[in-house]
C-alpha cells in the first residue's frame, strides 16, 4: 500500500490502493499511470471552489502535480501530512485551475508554514493531516467547513472525492475530477488483514469506494477533499494501489481531529 501523493511521498507496503506486491516508490520517481481519479468524471470548479491543487518543483509530472487540499480559511489549506516531504519552498497552492498545465487560470500562493498533526504516525498512518499557511491569502473564495460529527462516517453515505490525481487512462491528465465513493463502513476495511496491519482504525479512518474495483482516488489525490453534505468529511490518505478489486480507499477522518485542526486555523 502506498500513500497517494503525486509521486508517492512515503511508502507503505500494500496499503495505498494500487500496489499488488510490496513495492517502493519515492517522490520524483517517474510513473507511467499519469492520469487522474480513476473512473471519475470531470468536475466543474464551481462545484468545489475551495479545492486546492498542491504542486511541487520536485514533482516528476510536467504540471508539478503533487497532492490535493482544501481551503479552510483564506490563508489555510488542509492536506495530508504524508505530502509534506520536501522543502517548504518547493510547494505552491493552486486554486481555480481545472487543468494544471493551463497556467493562465487560477490563483497561486507559496507556503509560509507547515503544521503536522502531532499524532501523525508514519507507521500506522493515523492523523494524516497537515495545515499549510499561505504566503498570499486566497480571498473571495467560498471556504469548506469541517465535519465535526463522527456519526457522519456511516455505512451507506455517499461522499464525493475531488482531485487532479492519476486516472489510469480513464480521463485526461492533470485535470479536475470527482468521484462518488460509497462509505463501506469500518468493518469492511477492518476485515482486511493488510489494511489492519497498516494501521486502519475505526476512530481515525473512513473506508470508502468500490469492492469490485475500477473506481478510486489515486496517486496525486493525497490530501484532497472527501465531501459529504457540503462539509469536509475526510481527506485522501492511502490504500492498496488504485481501484484494485477488494481494496477500497482509506481516508483520514476529520471529526476526531477537528478540534486540533481548528486550533491551527487562527495561528
Amino acid at each position: 500500500m502506498l500513500k497517494r501523493a503525486a509521486a508517492i511521498a512515503g511508502v507503505l507496503v500494500l496499503t495505498i490502493s494500487g500496489v499488488a506486491t510490496a513495492a517502493t516508490h519515492q517522490p520524483g520517481q517517474d510513473r507511467t499511470d499519469r492520469s487522474l481519479i480513476v473512473g471519475g468524471t470531470l468536475a466543474a470548479l464551481s462545484e468545489a471552489p475551495w479545492a486546492i491543487a498542491l504542486t511541487s518543483t520536485r514533482s516528476s509530472d510536467s504540471s508539478g502535480r503533487w497532492c490535493g487540499g482544501a481551503l479552510v480559511r483564506p490563508n489555510k489549506v488542509l492536506t495530508a501530512a504524508h505530502c509534506m516531504t520536501k522543502p517548504i519552498g518547493t510547494y505552491t497552492a493552486v486554486q481555480g485551475r481545472a487543468e494544471l498545465l493551463d497556467t493562465r487560470g487560477g490563483r497561486t500562493s507559496g507556503i509560509s508554514n507547515v503544521w503536522i498533526h502531532p499524532g501523525y504516525d508514519t507507521k500506522l498512518n493515523r492523523n494524516d493531516f497537515a495545515v499549510l499557511t499561505l504566503s498570499t491569502p486566497i480571498t473571495g473564495v467560498p471556504l469548506i467547513a469541517l465535519e465535526t460529527n463522527p456519526k457522519a462516517d456511516r455505512k451507506g453515505a455517499v461522499p464525493t472525492v475531488f482531485g487532479w490525481g492519476d486516472t489510469q487512462n480513464t480521463g485526461p491528465s492533470d485535470t479536475f475530477h470527482k468521484l462518488a465513493v460509497p462509505d463501506l463502513g469500518d468493518a469492511t476495511c477492518l476485515g482486511n488483514p493488510e489494511y489492519v496491519g497498516n494501521g486502519y482504525a475505526a476512530a481515525n479512518n473512513i473506508c470508502a469506494g468500490y469492492l469490485n474495483g475500477g473506481r478510486d482516488a489515486c496517486q496525486g489525490d493525497s490530501g484532497g477533499p472527501l465531501v459529504l453534505n457540503g462539509r469536509l468529511l475526510g481527506t485522501v490518505s492511502w490504500g492498496k494501489g488504485c481501484a484494485e478489486k477488494g481494496y477500497p480507499g482509506v481516508y483520514a477522518e476529520i471529526a476526531p481531529a477537528a478540534k486540533a485542526l481548528k486550533a491551527q486555523f487562527t495561528q
